[in-house]
């Protein structure tokens, strides 16, 4: 059927990553067949490729925003901060 992962990449399309997402995410088919362990892992490795290639960075699974760094001339908080010299 597919000679490589390329292959099988290129005849991916929203829809089936969609499908592949929530067979993930239920562990089953849409017949109600449970995916296998290696079925997951390959669902899951197809996903992540598809996405790599056309899903912005913040629209692929996974994604964590990177934390916000506070400036240097504002304060963390509005509390105030005691100094201690010992």
């Amino acid at each position: 059927m597919f000679q490589s992962l390329d292959d099988l990449l290129k005849a991916l399309n929203p829809q089936i990553v969609g499908s592949l997402k929530r067979a993930i995410e239920l562990g089953k088919w849409p017949n109600g067949v449970a995916l296998t362990a290696e079925q997951k892992s390959l669902c899951g490795e197809a996903v992540a490729h598809w996405e790599q290639r056309h899903a912005a960075p913040t629209e692929r699974v996974g994604y964590v925003p990177p934390k916000a760094t506070p400036c240097a001339d504002k304060p963390d908080s509005e509390e105030a901060v005691t100094w201690v010299n010992s």
